[in-house]
């Protein structure tokens, strides 16, 4: 498998809207164009890659009632200031100290064993999502 790369990431999502305002305004990913499937869904660009929400009212997420949690299944995403990220993701209602099944429910580890900060939220359907940024000197 020589020269192998992520290509996309499709989520499984209950409400496309809900989901594409997520994606665009709090991750701040630029949409796509989308062939014209049957189903509804959405993508996004996420640096060289793709990002596919599929629209899924049934059976959207295996995590429904799950708490935030790190060591869960999630993608991440890097950014270039760890800071302004969190920043943002405050001004957005995102809080540390919220009940991990809360909707805006976020950890926030600036100096992980990784070396690299590290950033953990929900979307709309529950996926978590890491946000990370290089590490810090």
């Amino acid at each position: 498998m020589r020269g192998a790369a992520l290509h996309h990431i499709s989520i499984p999502v209950a409400d496309v809207e809900r989901s594409r305002s997520f994606y665009a305004d709090v991750l701040g990913l630029r949409e796509i164009e989308r062939p014209p499937f049957d189903f509804p869904g959405a993508w996004f660009a996420l640096g060289d890659g793709e990002v596919h929400l599929i629209g899924d009212p049934q059976d959207p997420t295996f995590r429904e009632h799950k708490p935030l949690d790190a060591g869960d299944m999630h993608f991440a995403v890097r950014v270039e200031s760890y800071d302004e990220t969190l920043a943002f993701l405050e001004s957005k209602g995102y809080r540390s100290e919220a009940d991990g099944l809360h909707p805006q429910a976020m950890i926030a580890r600036p100096r992980p064993t990784t070396g690299y900060p590290q950033i953990y939220i929900l979307d709309p359907d529950r996926h978590v999502i890491e946000i990370n940024a290089a590490p810090r000197s």
